[in-house]
């Protein structure tokens, strides 16, 4: 009736001394497998309305708009996430067409979801009549905790880590896991061939040799590439992200700076993330890291932005709705 699925293999973090054994990939119901990679993104959803009705409750708005706005906003972000990753990850899908809808082996890109979330809210207010700056402000505090608990996915798949190291996070992912992408292991994938995939890639590829090249054994002394736990980065740079704008909240100069200062702070540490990541997904034919590019953008142009748009405010003396509780 009930048991773990793909639990075959630990996970280690040798310079903390811990160890993860049999890390299962979900669990299995009735015979059908539920990977935690969709159980953690639905938590994250739920929470992420939970987020977005205090917010609006807190600061005097009607938390029924957010609830009503989750319901189309969501569905519509996973799809946007996922045409984002499928578009820059082409030469992948169009050879795997089935794999598409498959998302329990993850492949949602995070700023394929922003834009169509933050594009949906805006018709959205037009409907409703609401201000666009007041609902994006509310609503991004949402996605924002979304993330922070659907990136844990990526910890149960394997996946979204970064390049070799021996700091005190240095994480221990077993060769023989099966969920490992073949790339990292040189009796699957000659370094030859991963040359010619990774041709006019060479920062990328560096990286996935230098964990080739670095494989170890764990306590247990089974064959490991050891690499960066980005996922554990974000999410840890995430929180902070969020305690700041809640805490910048009731100081804000006008509607959609909240916005504007999550697409400055999640761009920002992105853009460093992105850079220790192994899976980067590129612009067509080229080597440069399409979310990393997108990140800087998001830098320059959000901060801009802001230190204009207050300034202005600062001169006119305009305060924003919702901005006192």
């Amino acid at each position: 009736m009930f048991s773990w699925w793909d639990n075959t293999t630990s996970i280690y973090f040798p310079n903390l001394g811990i160890k993860l054994a049999n890390v299962p990939r979900g669990f299995s119901l009735f015979g059908f497998d539920i990977a935690f990679y969709g159980v953690l993104i639905a938590i994250g959803m739920l929470g992420g309305i939970m987020m977005a009705e205090w917010q609006a409750k807190r600061s005097g708005q009607n938390p029924d708009d957010y609830s009503t706005f989750a319901l189309w906003a969501i569905p519509l972000s996973v799809i946007g996430a996922r045409i984002y990753e499928v578009i820059f990850d082409w030469d992948y899908y169009k050879g795997n067409l089935k794999e598409i809808v498959n998302l329990r082996n993850g492949g949602l890109a995070i700023y394929g979801g922003v834009i169509v979330a933050v594009s949906f809210a805006f018709l959205y207010c037009k409907i409703k009549k609401m201000k666009g700056g007041v609902l994006v402000d509310t609503g991004i505090l949402g996605m924002l905790v979304g993330q922070i608990i659907g990136r844990w996915g990526n910890f149960f798949n394997r996946e979204c880590f970064g390049n070799y190291t021996d700091s005190l996070f240095a994480m221990q992912i077993q060769v023989s896991d099966g969920n490992l992408s073949s790339y990292f292991k040189p009796s699957v994938v000659s370094d030859a061939r991963l040359a010619e995939m990774y041709a006019g890639k060479d920062n990328a590829l560096a990286a996935i040799m230098e964990i080739r090249n670095n494989i170890t054994m764990s306590v247990d002394g089974l064959e490991c590439v050891q690499v960066q736990p980005t996922f554990l980065y974000e999410g840890l740079w995430n929180l902070a992200l969020l305690i700041i704008l809640i805490c910048v909240w009731k100081h804000k100069k006008f509607d959609g700076e909240i916005l504007l200062l999550y697409l400055f702070g999640y761009g920002l540490g992105r853009l460093w993330i992105e850079g220790l990541r192994t899976d980067q997904l590129f612009l067509w034919n080229t080597g440069i890291a399409v979310s990393q590019l997108l990140s800087g953008i998001l830098v320059v142009v959000c901060g801009g932005m802001i230190l204009f748009l207050r300034s202005r405010a600062k001169k006119k003396g305009i305060k924003p709705l919702y901005c006192d509780y």
